[in-house]
């Protein structure tokens, strides 16, 4: 599998650590984590893992984790294994595909992400969630298709910018 000509980030001293570390920013700074409290780490070009836990407040009826959350994780690990290949434009996702292999109850999960294809427009990752005991219980795959957003506009990407006026108090 050869990575498309973006992901020269991934070479030294090309700036990929910071663009890792901006989408980091991004993701922690969306809304909707404040509903699903995770922790997205970049782990190289076309690689990103979701860490987090299970909880009550995540079950059906049946008090096993709801599939929302299962889209949620491997979407999100799919989507950004893909974007940090992209260093210019947020990437959409088009369309996801999901199986389920077994419930969670509670407990830490983790979702892996990796890039399977796609140089220019569209890009294709797959994902997989793990339980606390290594058993992978979910798979997905999924389409993302470059958007007319740019990263750097949006909030979170960039660093936060230091207050001159706190540097000037101290």
């Amino acid at each position: 599998m050869t990575l498309p000509d973006s992901a020269a980030i991934g070479a030294p001293g090309t700036g990929a650590e910071a663009h890792f570390r901006a989408l980091e920013r991004l993701y922690a700074a969306a809304a909707i984590n404040r509903l699903f409290p995770s922790r997205l780490t970049i782990t190289g070009a076309g690689r990103a893992r979701i860490d987090f836990d299970v909880t009550p407040e995540h079950f059906h009826a049946a008090s096993a984790a709801h599939g929302t959350l299962y889209f949620k994780m491997l979407d999100d690990a799919a989507f950004y294994a893909c974007n940090a290949l992209v260093t210019d434009r947020f990437l959409l996702t088009t369309a996801f595909n999901l199986h389920f292999t077994a419930p969670v109850r509670a407990g830490p999960v983790y979702a892996e992400g990796h890039w399977v294809s796609g140089k220019r427009r569209v890009f294709v990752g797959e994902a997989r969630l793990v339980d606390s005991f290594g058993e992978e219980i979910a798979r997905g795959t999924g389409t993302f298709m470059r958007s007319h957003i740019g990263l750097s506009g949006l909030e979170g990407y960039s660093p936060p910018q230091p207050d001159p006026h706190k540097d000037a108090l101290a």
